[in-house]
């Protein structure tokens, strides 16, 4: 069984292969000349972020503080004001890493759609559900 290298598959492998590596190389680029930087907001009664160097600590509700431990290549920052809600500020030049630890950050408390509480990105819109009283019979 021999493969022909110019046959139609193979050509279209290698033209979704070529679109894949620019998206790719351009993100490198994009990171090292400006970087990528996310911001996370904790939208809670008690819910509270601190970090100390990459080690941060999150109080969000649960019988026990979760810890994690960030990469190097990862700068975090977190802000907590009086009346406001504690914000996270996570920046990095690998946009591959910052939205997989961003996902990770967000598994500890995901949006919920009755109460609009959990960890989500600044400027995200939570869809509100109404609860059991708002249904009629």
């Amino acid at each position: 069984f021999e493969v022909d290298e110019n046959s139609p598959v193979n050509y279209k492998q290698k033209s979704a292969f070529h679109g894949l590596y620019r998206s790719l190389v351009n993100n490198m680029v994009i990171g090292v000349s400006d970087g990528y930087k996310k911001v996370l907001e904790l939208v809670g009664v008690g819910y509270r972020v601190s970090n100390q160097g990459n080690l941060i600590e999150f109080s969000l509700g649960y019988t026990h503080p979760i810890f994690l431990e960030l990469p190097a290549e990862v700068k975090v920052e977190s802000k907590s004001e009086r009346n406001q809600n504690p914000i996270l500020t996570l920046e990095s030049c690998d946009k591959q890493l910052l939205g997989l630890i961003c996902a990770k950050i967000r598994s500890f408390r995901k949006p919920e759609p009755y109460k609009g509480k959990g960890i989500l990105f600044k400027g995200e819109v939570i869809r509100r559900k109404s609860g059991k009283s708002a249904s009629a019979k």
